[in-house]
């Protein structure tokens, strides 16, 4: 295994399960308030927060630093 793999925290973990662990964690409004976004404030859903975030580097970012910065791996 590589030293990159070793230190990033995110690898081996898929967008949809960062998005499921977080919002288990805090709950759409917990999201909502940590990240201005609003695939977590109107109707969210799992689907639509991976939509928006597919498409949306600077947001997926957010949520990726808020995933690392949460410890949930």
């Amino acid at each position: 295994m590589s030293e990159t793999h070793q230190k990033d925290p995110l690898h081996g973990m898929t967008l949809e399960t960062i998005v499921v662990k977080l919002q288990e964690k805090y709950g759409w409004d917990g999201l909502a308030g940590m990240i201005d976004i609003n695939c977590f404030k109107n109707d969210p859903s799992v689907k639509s927060a991976l939509k928006f975030l597919r498409r949306t580097p600077w947001a997926r970012k957010q949520v990726e630093d808020l995933y690392v910065k949460s410890k949930l791996s």
